[in-house]
C-alpha cells in the first residue's frame, strides 16, 4: 500500500516585491500551518518521506510539518520539479519515488495540487484551499501504479479554526 499526503502551501505575502518564488508566508501561513500539522499528527504514523517545492512558502510549510511531526533531516527532500502548477508534471514526480517508500508528502501548488487531488483520490474538490492537506491511499506496490486511490482524509483551516 501507497499513501499519499498532499499539502498546499500556506497563504503567501505579497508585501515584498520579490519573485514568485521568493514569496514567505505572511503570519495566518504560519499559524495554519501549526493548525493543520497538529491536527494531522493525531492521525500521523511515523515514517514519512517529505518532499518539498523550493519556492520558499512552500518550504517554509513543509518545514512547519517537519517539526510537527518530528520527521528526520534524512527523510526531508526539496525537489525542483515540485515548483509547477502544472498536474502532469506533478503526477510525474509523485510517480518518480522509490517503491522502497510506502508514505510521501508532497508540498507544492495550485491548480496542479487540486488536479492531483481530484484525478487521483475519489472525492472531488473545487479548489484545495492554501494549507490544505489530503490523504489518499492505493493499493498498490509502485507508485508508478498509482491511481483510482482511496481519499482518506482532507483537513482544511477554515474547517478547524
Amino acid at each position: 500500500m501507497k499513501r499519499l499526503i498532499l499539502v498546499r502551501h500556506g497563504k503567501s505575502s505579497w508585501k515584498y516585491d520579490v519573485a514568485d518564488d521568493k514569496r514567505p508566508l505572511k503570519k495566518r501561513g504560519f499559524k495554519d500551518g501549526e493548525l493543520i500539522a497538529n491536527a494531522f499528527e493525531k492521525f500521523y504514523v511515523a515514517p514519512v518521506k517529505i518532499w518539498s517545492s523550493p519556492a520558499v512558502r512552500a518550504l517554509e510549510t513543509a518545514r512547519i510539518f517537519q517539526d510537527v511531526l518530528k520527521v528526520e533531516e534524512k527523510n526531508f527532500e526539496i525537489k525542483s520539479g515540485l515548483y509547477t502548477f502544472n498536474k502532469k508534471d506533478l503526477l510525474n514526480i509523485i510517480s518518480s519515488c522509490d517503491d522502497q517508500v510506502q508514505k510521501l508528502m508532497v508540498f507544492g501548488h495550485n491548480p496542479a495540487m487540486t488536479g492531483v487531488v481530484n484525478e487521483l483520490g475519489d472525492k472531488e474538490f473545487d479548489n484545495i484551499p492554501t494549507t490544505g492537506l489530503t490523504v489518499i491511499d492505493f493499493d498498490v506496490t509502485s507508485w508508478k501504479n498509482i491511481s483510482n486511490g482511496k481519499t482518506i482524509l482532507n483537513l482544511f483551516p477554515k474547517n478547524l479554526r
